[in-house]
């Protein structure tokens, strides 16, 4: 039943959207800072809870691997950080984004990959394995590639505190997946107890902090619903095509062309949504406003690639040759 439920993390996202535009108070309880857990957000805790259960997935055997740097986890890591930047910059330009728009949509593009991407991986025949080492991988890069990637980017629209950014990536990223993987490696018989629940955990936390953005924000979203619409779908459609085609150029088969193809072109949206609804984060806009419509991107973005990612994925699935 759990890996029915993760295995339909599109449709659960759709759903989530849907009941959080229709009803926010049911999600917005997460996102709007009104609860806190030993002094902290509870959505930094979400976030924390997310990579946590990524960390109890992996051993060191699994860091160990990430040492040899075969030629598709290389490329597809390059591409993870040089693709989606780069095109969440070019869409904010070419659209003409306003400020917290333009900052959010970048900041998410030079996020890391997600752990949806997996399954989306699993469900499309590509090389799983390959998907959870780039994930594994982006996610420890991007404590330092996406400070500096989206202070060099979104600097052209506000003034970006790298070290703030690092060390909410610090907190909410590397201390949760070291951690975790820590009690995995320690403790094997309670991560065994407890490992089929994680992915199931992680998707309903994505969930519900996607709905509470979303809810939080129904007013700026009918209000720039054109704009961000397009800016992230653009971003994904991009991302997708872009990724696959990277492998492919560097001549990578069909398995690993669409296995790069979807992890480039889905980013961590929930860990998006909630460094952009960090207070130190917002506290760098002058006008409250473009902080308030930062998150936005994010949540839309998680809509976009879960749905492009999962139509691809059955149309990759359906296929007798891969």
């Amino acid at each position: 039943m759990i890996r029915a439920i993760t295995a339909n993390f599109a449709l659960m996202t759709l759903a989530g959207v849907a009941l959080a535009w229709l009803q926010p108070s049911l999600f917005t309880w997460l996102t709007n800072g009104s609860i806190t857990v030993a002094g902290q957000p509870l959505l930094s805790v979400a976030l924390g809870l997310i990579m946590l259960a990524m960390g109890l997935t992996l051993t060191f055997a699994d860091y160990s691997a990430l040492a040899h740097m075969p030629k598709a986890l290389a490329i597809g890591v390059c591409a993870q950080f040089v693709i989606m930047p780069l095109t969440g910059f070019a869409v904010a330009k070419a659209l003409g984004l306003e400020q917290g728009l333009a900052v959010g949509l970048i900041l998410v593009a030079c996020c890391p990959g997600g752990t949806a991407s997996n399954i989306v991986t699993y469900l499309a025949r590509g090389n799983l394995a390959l998907s959870v080492a780039m994930t594994m991988c982006s996610t420890l890069i991007a404590v330092v590639a996406t400070p500096l990637l989206t202070g060099a980017l979104a600097g052209a629209y506000v003034e970006i505190d790298r070290w703030a950014l690092f060390r909410d990536m610090l907190a909410v990223v590397l201390v949760p997946v070291v951690l975790g993987t820590l009690v995995s490696e320690f403790l094997p018989g309670f991560t065994r107890r407890i490992g089929d629940w994680l992915p199931l955990l992680a998707a309903v936390l994505v969930v519900l902090i996607v709905g509470g953005i979303v809810g939080g924000a129904k007013d700026l979203i009918l209000a720039n619903a054109r704009q961000l619409l397009l800016a992230t779908f653009l971003l994904h459609a991009f991302g997708f095509a872009l990724g696959h085609a990277a492998a492919r150029a560097f001549g990578l088969g069909p398995i690993e062309q669409r296995t790069i193809s979807i992890e480039v072109g889905m980013q961590n949206s929930g860990l998006g949504s909630g460094l952009t609804k960090a207070p130190s984060f917002a506290a760098q806009f002058p006008d409250a406003m473009q902080a308030a419509l930062a998150p936005v991107p994010a949540a839309l973005s998680a809509v976009w690639h879960v749905v492009i990612g999962s139509l691809l994925a059955g149309w990759w699935n359906s296929r007798a040759e891969p």
